[in-house]
């Protein structure tokens, strides 16, 4: 099971949180970091992203038919972002979701350290973790961690 943790793109500031729309830096940040995505990523994965239009913008330069899901609006913490990726029990086989700091840092610091610690995430990167079974026990692995600079 893979879990990939995708921090919006660059948007515009504004007064309304959740109508804040990607800026053009924004849309090439999304449409570059889509297109590593499509040619790494398996056949079925499944995207699903926060209501607020940047993080709806940005899933869409990867899947225009993705999800979305409330309980991965800004300003909600670590429980309500598990709650919506089914966290251990119902995650699909590869889920990408599309949401917001602090909660993605916050996120990836309890897949990997089981710890509740602040972690930036860029924004436009990607944090890809790999679950796995060892000695029994279940295990999250870092496969990769990119941010859209990177891509070129």
């Amino acid at each position: 099971m893979d879990l990939i943790l995708w921090r919006h793109a660059e948007a515009e500031d504004g007064a309304d949180d959740m109508a804040r729309a990607l800026t053009g830096r924004g849309r090439k940040q999304a449409a570059a970091m889509a297109g590593w995505l499509r040619s790494h990523l398996p056949p079925g994965y499944r995207v699903v992203a926060s209501e607020a239009v940047r993080a709806r913008q940005t899933a869409e330069a990867l899947d225009p038919d993705h999800r979305v899901d409330p309980r991965l609006n800004p300003d909600l913490g670590v429980t309500s972002y598990l709650d919506a990726i089914g966290w251990p029990d119902q995650l699909p086989e590869v889920l990408l979701i599309v949401a917001h700091q602090p909660t993605l840092g916050q996120l990836a610091a309890r897949l990997l350290g089981g710890q509740n610690q602040e972690w930036s995430v860029r924004k436009g990167a990607i944090w890809w973790f790999q679950g796995r079974q060892r000695g029994g026990q279940a295990q999250m692995v870092l496969r990769t961690v990119l941010a859209p600079e990177q891509i070129d």
